[in-house]
């Protein structure tokens, strides 16, 4: 990806010299079907403060036709190379800049995506700009703090729908080969989250009211699609959004117009576009979805409805301060699910607890890394940095601020800090300066500890007591774990704001409910006594850490562990089991519980939990323990009793029931033994029905693929099915089953398609990718472990960013052994010199190979 990078230097050098102002782009998309270009003309106006200072714009084209500065034309052939056109002849104030370019459409999700359905032939397109890809579609200052304001006029086919951040003010039709849709100004933007969506998209309208003000909401699919679209609940979710955010924020929604499009090879869940977000098309449910999948896509809603506020009303002036986006939209998303009106979101906090928090975790353990507001010194370095940190960490940091200053005071300082940066772009210490304000409390150390340093905390308990079972002493050992090398600081031992939860089991009932809470500050030391526990009679469960106010690793004394072995289960609120659940598969990955035992201690709890969330959680956890952490002796046997376990949970449960469906589902994905295999066949015949159990079209997909990984379904079986479903999901799917045929064919197919060709968009990639990596033979994939580390170089430097990062990952060798393991490690010595960002996905890769192998070693310890 040579020439398209951006420093952080040259783009702090160039907002001291550019204020801008406007932006008028004329784009031509009526060709989109034949053409692999489109025009684009794009005028700015700006202030130039400095003439003499170097001044480019950014774009993105195979070719320019116009560069005129201040009426002056421009050589193009001197003034644009490496997506750059340096700007000459300007003056001081004020300047116009005209460009003329053809820019090309993509089929990787990035700059002006185009979609075929294969359905019935329809061109889709949408726009997606982060980090830096508007430069694909206009010329323009292509960073954050350079906000404008934008006028978008776009040529299209007449039978056409096109969105942008603004209203439609006309359209003309009176073109013979098309229409000219022309759309207001908006307000003051980033380029990132400007948009444009194009096609013959079906179309859902409303209205949100509140107070004396009405907003237009709109909801967007292709029209194959539109059948699977529930409008009435997404509405729903985005009102209550509307409700609460306005509420606690202070600031009225500060766009004209609310559009949500759900798009077709999206590379994210979401994008925070003004006023015009976009979706992946897998939040429009095609078969039956738990209510699991309802919660998470409310909370993807809620998330980009929190961003044009947080993001898009302020934004960071850099990317180093992309958590001011991210951690703050994660948190408020759940905070309005728990917090709103909606009884069905009420849990959403164990969600959080069970899900982001395992991401955080997870990211916060590998080499790479960093603190929340981390240093980001180039664009390379932003577009790895959208993990669990900046997402995760930072919302649950935020939540720990929240019970530390208050929740009242917490939002008095959102409240003036977005009347004090409304339309503006902000750092670290503007925010801090409004919560301080707020709360009357210094936050200096608090962000020091928290936000600018790396690492993660372990909290301990240490009981001790008397003959009688009274607690004599107790205290909580704080453990700082080394930051990996490389990694700047050092290990960080901080202030927690903890609860302790007691939990005596009810011999009544059978239930541990909690007897005793204590809320306390855990000091920044090793070391902080509970004197409120003293005296009290020793429960079954102490628990660390609950309500999960903080953002800790916590671990349990021993009779606490003994006691949750027998009856994780029998928690009688969710968000406690979930914790315990956290912990034991953190344990697990830290090679602490042998994966027999977690695997154990799944199987006996499992049916206690209510939350379908956390069962989906625990089904994938255990999936990846049995394939990467258990003793690869025992791996068949053990994946074969997870199968026989699932199956006679499928059996047992409520028909027609959410846990039915997972159940199905978990069993679909660990089946192995032939009669596992009949039984999906027959399944998919229709000749074993169960009752209450539909096999819709995304339950028979699944199947499809582990018949195919199998060896029990052929390329006739495949075709036969992708013909049954024609759809683009169906297309994907067939391509993941084709992949991972058992044989040497399929496998080097496959590779050649990603790797040698890698012409596929960049849904089917990833399908194909999918497919590759699934075998029950690993014997089919060594020898590709050469082949990857031969290859990955190349790869990086020659795809889009998106396309790279999948093969990055989607490839990686995840064989069993030292082999892997000891290449990947001779790569990294000998490729110091490689670009930062793929070194870290290379890495991560790594550590996670070296985590597999302690945790094998547990497990393999614990057999013997």
């Amino acid at each position: 990806m040579p020439g398209t990078n951006l420093t952080a230097q040259e783009a702090e050098h160039r907002s001291r010299a550019v204020t801008v102002d406007t932006y008028d782009i004329a784009l031509d998309l009526r060709a989109a079907a034949d053409s692999a270009t489109f025009r684009s003309v794009t005028e700015i106006r700006f202030d130039c403060a400095d003439p003499d200072a170097p001044v480019f714009l950014d774009l993105r084209a195979p070719a320019v036709r116009e560069v005129v500065v201040n009426g002056l034309a421009l050589a193009t052939d001197r003034v644009f190379r490496d997506s750059r056109i340096e700007l000459s002849h300007l003056v001081a104030g004020r300047n116009e800049v005209r460009v003329v370019a053809d820019c090309a459409y993509t089929n990787t999700g990035e700059g002006l995506h185009r979609f075929t359905d294969p359905v019935d032939g329809s061109v889709y397109l949408y726009s997606q700009f982060e980090v830096a890809d508007a430069r694909r579609v206009f010329a323009c200052f292509d960073q954050p703090d350079l906000k404008a304001q934008f006028r978008f006029t776009v040529s299209a086919p007449a039978d056409w729908t096109v969105v942008s951040n603004s209203a439609v003010v006309t359209v003309d039709g009176s073109q013979q080969d098309g229409a000219v849709w022309s759309f207001g100004q908006t307000p003051r933007l980033s380029t990132y989250v400007v948009s444009l969506v194009a096609g013959p998209y079906h179309a859902v309208r409303a209205e949100h009211r509140r107070g004396d003000r009405t907003i237009p909401l709109g909801l967007y699919c292709r029209r194959s699609l539109a059948e699977h679209l529930d409008p009435d609940e997404i509405f729903a979710v985005t009102r209550q959004g509307f409700d609460w955010f306005e509420e606690r924020f202070g600031h009225p929604y500060p766009f004209e117009k609310y559009d949500q499009i759900f798009v077709p090879g999206f590379n994210a869940g979401a994008m925070e576009n003004a006023a015009a977000v976009t979706f992946h098309e897998k939040y429009v449910f095609r078969s039956r979805a738990t209510e699991a999948a309802h919660r998470k896509r409310a909370a993807t809603i809620l998330h980009e409805l929190s961003h044009m506020w947080f993001g898009d009303l302020v934004t960071m002036a850099w990317w180093s301060d992309l958590w001011l986006n991210e951690s703050f939209a994660t948190y408020s998303s759940f905070a309005c699910q728990a917090l709103g009106p909606d009884p069905r979101w009420a849990d959403a906090w164990t969600t959080f607890a069970n899900h982001q928090k395992a991401k955080a975790y997870r990211q916060d353990q590998l080499p790479s890394t960093h603190p929340v507001v981390a240093e980001i010194r180039d664009l390379d370095d932003v577009l790895v940095n959208f993990d669990g940190i900046t997402y995760a960490k930072g919302a649950s940091v935020l939540k720990q601020l929240v019970a530390h200053v208050g929740m009242d005071a917490f939002f008095e300082g959102v409240r003036a800090y977005f009347a004090a940066h409304a339309y503006g772009n902000t750092r670290l210490r503007d925010l801090l300066r409004a919560l301080e304000e707020a709360s009357g409390r210094d936050l200096g150390i608090w962000s020091k500890q928290w936000l600018e340093t790396a690492g993660i905390n372990v909290l301990r308990p240490e009981i001790e007591t008397d003959a009688d079972g009274i607690i004599t002493a107790f205290r909580i050992r704080q453990e700082a774990q080394d930051l990996p090398p490389g990694v700047p600081g050092k290990a960080t031992l901080r202030p927690h704001r903890i609860a302790v939860g007691c939990y005596t089991l009810d011999g009544a009932n059978g239930e541990l409910r909690r007897t005793h809470r204590t809320e306390l500050d855990v000091a920044a030391a090793a070391y902080t006594d509970v004197r409120d526990m003293v005296g009290r009679r020793r429960p079954d469960v102490v628990l660390l850490n609950d309500d999960d106010l903080s953002y800790a690793k916590v671990r349990f004394d021993d009779a606490s562990l003994l006691a949750l072995t027998r009856h994780l289960g029998s928690f009688a609120d969710p968000l406690p089991r979930a914790l315990c659940w956290a912990a034991a598969w953190d344990m697990t990955r830290d090679g602490e519980l042998a994966t027999r035992d977690y695997l154990s201690l799944v199987l006996s709890a499992i049916g206690s939990e209510s939350d379908i969330g956390v069962v989906e959680s625990l089904h994938r956890q255990v999936l990846h323990a049995l394939k990467h952490f258990t003793d690869p002796a025992e791996r068949v046997r053990l994946t074969a009793g997870w199968a026989d376990a699932a199956l006679e949970r499928l059996r047992a449960a409520e028909p027609g029931s959410d846990h039915q469906l997972v159940w199905l589902r978990a069993f679909v994905t660990a089946a192995r033994t032939d009669g596992h295999l009949d039984l999906l066949a027959a399944l998919l015949d229709g000749a074993a029905p169960v009752r209450g159990l539909a096999v819709d079209t995304e339950v028979r997909w699944a199947i499809v693929v582990r018949l195919a990984a199998a060896g029990r379904l052929g390329e006739d079986g495949v075709a036969a099915e992708q013909r049954r479903d024609p759809t683009p999901a169906g297309e994907c799917h067939a391509a993941t089953a084709r992949a991972c045929l058992p044989d040497a064919d399929a496998k080097a197919a496959a590779w050649a398609a990603v790797v040698d060709r890698g012409d596929l968009p960049n849904q089917l990639q990833r399908a194909v990718i999918a497919g590759f990596a699934e075998t029950l033979d690993p014997a089919l994939l060594a020898p590709y472990t050469d082949r990857y580390f031969e290859a990955v170089l190349d790869v990086w430097e020659t795809r889009s960013h998106e396309m790279a990062k999948q093969i990055v990952l989607g490839l990686y060798p995840a064989a069993d052994g030292r082999t892997a393991l000891d290449t990947a490690e001779a790569w990294l010595e000998r490729h110091r010199a490689a670009p930062p960002a793929l070194r870290r996905l290379i890495l991560e890769q790594y550590d996670d190979a070296r985590r597999a192998l302690r945790a094998q070693a547990t497990d393999r310890a614990r057999r013997g």
